[in-house]
């Protein structure tokens, strides 16, 4: 059976090789780097104002030729991208530019933030806690927002969005009385939002390696601390270079963006900042979990060291006393004595319980 860090490393190997398919080609061609799927694409559309709303699931690209254009705000999400013909057709419909869509489907894309001039584009991963793994799930989600539409590109079924739906569904909150600008930071916001929800599961696992790092640490707990370690560089990466996008389109001045939106992204930047707080702090709370458990590990083995130690020591004066009475002379008077026996005895346990003593004494025991 193929081992956990033996499926991962072949899926890095994948992706590298992947990635070196566009070595050479023109850097508007359209490949995709991620993982191979056989699974059909998920199209799920909303076209909504602030009196209506229309929910549709298009199967090909030719049902949503009738989205673009029309009254209202238009969210069309696109899952799967392993079907770059979908995508393209899904660009073309929109008059998406082809370097966005070149970065929809390079899936190992850094977050990041781009102004076409008719569209906005926007590269971020969406974290989820995987409970049965017990780590972080992350995929590349990409936003492409026009005046009145957005598309949403995702790698597989299954976001974080569903809260998003529910406003739309349900007309709670000003969301379908904004434009698509307010829809693309909702999003963004759903996506921010449960950064906190992944860092609190971390946080979760924090507490239960605190406890067993103060109780019995084993190298188990080691593996633990690393894979933490790992767990939290993984957030970092994304989160890091979300704030620069997040402070790149608040700082943006697109016709696209409205006034009103520029509060709310001053309000998700200092989300992004105090996600990378806290992620910096789980990181120091790791760092000094892993000097605690190899202070403990060397405290332990001193006292094992004092013992074995005072044991040595103690056997010392012991061992020589047998060794010089252990000799075969012939003329040793001790050995023709009545006494000599139990007199050796008496002489060798003072002489034990005397170092005992002494070693209490000095609170070396």
């Amino acid at each position: 059976m193929t081992s956990k860090s033996s499926r991962k490393n072949q899926g890095k190997t994948r992706l590298m090789r992947r990635t070196r398919l566009k070595t050479g080609m023109s850097p508007e061609t359209l490949v995709h780097t991620g993982e191979q799927r056989t699974e059909g694409v998920r199209m799920g559309a909303f076209q909504y104002t602030g009196e209506t709303l229309k929910e549709t699931s298009p199967k090909t690209v030719a049902d949503c030729s009738s989205l673009p254009g029309g009254t209202g705000v238009t969210w069309l999400d696109v899952d799967a991208l392993h079907d770059v013909q979908v995508v393209e057709g899904v660009g073309k419909l929109f008059n998406v530019h082809p370097l966005a869509l070149e970065d929809v489907l390079n899936t190992n894309q850094r977050p990041k933030f781009e102004d076409y001039g008719p569209h906005l584009f926007l590269v971020l991963r969406m974290l989820q806690w995987d409970e049965t793994a017990g780590e972080v799930k992350g995929e590349q989600v990409s936003l492409a927002v026009g005046k009145d539409w957005l598309v949403s590109f995702q790698e597989t079924p299954g976001d974080v969005f569903e809260p998003v739906r529910h406003r739309l569904r349900t007309n709670k909150g000003r969301l379908r009385h904004m434009g698509a600008d307010f829809l693309a930071f909702s999003l963004l916001d759903a996506i921010v939002d449960n950064y906190f929800v992944v860092l609190e599961r971390v946080g979760e696992q924090l507490e239960l390696l605190e406890e067993e790092l103060l109780a019995s640490p084993s190298e188990k707990t080691v593996h633990s601390i690393h894979r933490l370690k790992r767990e939290l560089i993984y957030i970092r990466r994304a989160v890091w270079p979300l704030r620069e996008a997040v402070s790149a389109l608040d700082r943006r001045e697109s016709p696209l963006l409205t006034p009103q939106l520029q509060p709310y992204l001053r309000d998700l930047h200092d989300h992004t900042v105090q996600i990378i707080d806290t992620v910096e702090t789980c990181r120091d709370m790791l760092s000094g979990m892993l000097d605690l458990y190899l202070s403990t590990v060397s405290n332990r083995m001193n006292e094992v060291m004092k013992v074995l130690t005072i044991i040595a020591t103690i056997f010392i004066p012991l061992t020589f006393l047998a060794g010089v009475y252990g000799m075969n002379f012939k003329h040793m008077p001790e050995l023709e004595w009545t006494w000599s026996y139990p007199a050796l005895w008496g002489i060798m346990l003072t002489t034990g319980l005397g170092m005992l003593y002494y070693f209490r004494k000095r609170n070396w025991l």
